[in-house]
């Protein structure tokens, strides 16, 4: 499974990088808006952040970013998604799952555009993201959680019918807010798991680990050396 960093603060997403080893970067308006940078400021941030890693296109490290979600046109969000993807090699563009948005993404995806089409809570969404040849699909896991609704079979559904008709889509479990919803994604076989930073650090955290290297550095300190 791949690690995408929900953030847009490019210190968070070094520390992901480095530790974590991080696979790509997921944003929306409110990522941007706790960076406290211009939306401008801060994707030219992240893509000069990746260029300086040597990460040279989406193939190698996607970096998605929203369109502006007041678009109701079709037409209208192709050409923001095509302004803001002329800005780097590395950008994918986040289009929301509605008829307009389909509409969008498989024109951009038509014009080598490559889309990430978010805002999915159903998989009859999923399916249509897919069939149109998005490079990506974000099926929202934290929010429906939050609100009561099941995911793993919602998440295992998904990839059920990806795999059932061999889609090439990738599949990145969004809104990711604890180790246990990782685990629910890998274990449906999800591709992608996307969360903030605070959720990776708390995953790999448990007293145990703590308790035993307690153990052992006593031990240590009372052995011979």
């Amino acid at each position: 499974m791949k690690y995408f960093l929900d953030s847009a603060k490019l210190d968070e997403i070094e520390e992901a990088y480095e530790t974590f080893g991080i696979d790509g970067i997921t944003t929306n308006p409110r990522h941007v808006q706790a960076s406290g940078k211009s939306i401008m400021d801060a994707i030219e941030g992240m893509a000069k952040w990746a260029e300086g890693k040597k990460l040279t296109d989406y193939r190698r490290f996607p970096i998605s970013v929203e369109i502006n979600p007041h678009l109701e046109k079709a037409d209208d969000m192709i050409r923001e998604a095509k302004r803001i993807a002329s800005i780097s090699k590395n950008f994918v563009i986040k289009i929301p799952c509605n008829p307009a948005g389909i509409t969008a993404a498989r024109a951009l995806e038509r014009d080598g555009v490559r889309t990430n089409v978010t805002l999915v809570f159903v998989p009859t969404q999923a399916l249509l993201a897919a069939k149109n040849k998005a490079l990506f699909v974000s099926p929202f896991v934290g929010w429906k959680e939050a609100n009561g609704e099941d995911t793993q079979t919602y998440i295992r559904q998904i990839v059920d019918i990806y795999r059932n008709y061999a889609f090439e889509t990738e599949i990145i479990c969004a809104s990711v807010r604890s180790g246990k919803q990782i685990v629910d994604c890998a274990v449906a076989g999800a591709h992608i798991a996307t969360a903030g930073l605070q959720v990776y650090k708390d995953s790999i955290t448990h007293p145990y680990t703590r308790d035993g290297l307690d153990v052992f550095c006593d031990a240590w300190d009372k052995t011979k050396q």
